[in-house]
């Protein structure tokens, strides 16, 4: 009777402790996932990324407002096509860590708390870096009912070159 008890207590225990890691690994998701600004939003299939990038849009362009937001998540290695806005755009990252380049110069790092003020018409890319994810909210002007121009991907070696 003991051996029966002993192994049911025991038994308890495990399921027990299962129930708590298993509790306190949600709760740690939960947590990680609430610490982001806006939520993911839905993953963007429409060719003009590369790797996994996630869209939440925000505000649509109305009457009101000549421009269109949302936040764009990045996982690690994600980015944007080379592209340009007929209006200009404002970036303003909210989490982790990417990049900004323009064509023809260094790319640059940014950041969290970082705004990018991209002028209309100036070839660029933005992503996550190769280690981190990058959130960031784009504030996109339309110029009549255009706000982006898609252009060729950024190659794995011009994405390589601004890693090291």
């Amino acid at each position: 009777m003991r051996l029966k008890t002993l192994v049911a207590l025991l038994s308890l225990t495990v399921i027990l402790l299962t129930a708590c890691k298993s509790n306190k690994q949600q709760d740690a998701m939960i947590t990680a996932n609430n610490t982001a600004l806006f939520p993911k939003g839905n993953k963007l299939t429409n060719g003009y990324f590369t790797g996994d990038a996630f869209l939440k849009p925000l505000l649509a362009k109305d009457v009101n407002n000549g421009f269109a937001m949302g936040s764009v998540t990045f996982e690690p290695g994600a980015r944007t096509n080379w592209h340009i806005h007929p209006k200009g755009q404002v970036l303003v990252v909210t989490e982790g860590q990417g990049w900004y380049q323009e064509k023809g110069k260094p790319a640059r790092v940014i950041k969290k708390g970082d705004v990018i003020n991209i002028p209309e018409n100036l070839e660029h890319w933005h992503g996550a870096s190769s280690e981190s994810m990058m959130s960031h909210i784009a504030i996109t002007n339309y110029k009549g009912e255009e706000n982006v121009v898609w252009l060729k991907p950024v190659t794995g070696d011009e994405y390589t070159a601004v890693n090291k």
